[in-house]
């Protein structure tokens, strides 16, 4: 049995502690350990981008992360889109716009499209189809999620 380290991070803004073994990927220890299963696991090797959430605001695949990197990190995950019980203007826009179906690549999908549009307000279909395309889904299509990221961006400019 491998030894296990203490990571001291923040998640969603809440400072949090945890023990990991080395080999462990951030994506297991946020759904196994801190039992933050909205962050899914779609093809574990990187390629589909369901378990997308930032690290210091930064887009990362959380299944090529160990969990020890997350050592005095900032994360953000699906969880810490909403405010409480509030819905952001993303998460409506992908309700709204039916731009889910079984909802393994929404989190993936709306963690992206909140750090695009923090860094390009007003992006054109060409620039989010780009950025979005580290995200795979493969029941909606991807004309809904579009059409949602472009109603959220019109909402969080008014």
């Amino acid at each position: 049995m491998q030894s296990k380290t203490h990571v001291h991070t923040t998640i969603n803004g809440e400072d949090r502690d945890f023990l990991c073994e080395p080999r462990q990927s951030l994506l297991e220890v946020l759904r196994d350990t801190l039992n933050m299963t909205g962050t899914k696991e779609g093809c574990n090797d990187g390629n589909c981008g369901s378990c997308t959430v930032t690290i210091d605001g930064r887009l990362v695949t959380s299944c090529l992360v160990l969990g020890v990197e997350a050592e005095g990190r900032k994360i953000t995950t699906i969880e810490g889109i909403a405010n409480g019980n509030q819905l952001h203007p993303i998460q409506k826009a992908f309700l709204e716009n039916a731009a889910l179906q079984c909802g393994i690549c929404t989190p993936g999908f709306i963690v992206a499209t909140k750090t695009l549009l923090e860094q390009e307000p007003n992006p054109t279909e060409e620039r989010i189809r780009f950025f979005l395309s580290n995200n795979l889904c493969r029941c909606t299509g991807y004309d809904k999620i579009i059409k949602a990221v472009q109603q959220a961006a019109k909402e969080m400019q008014a």
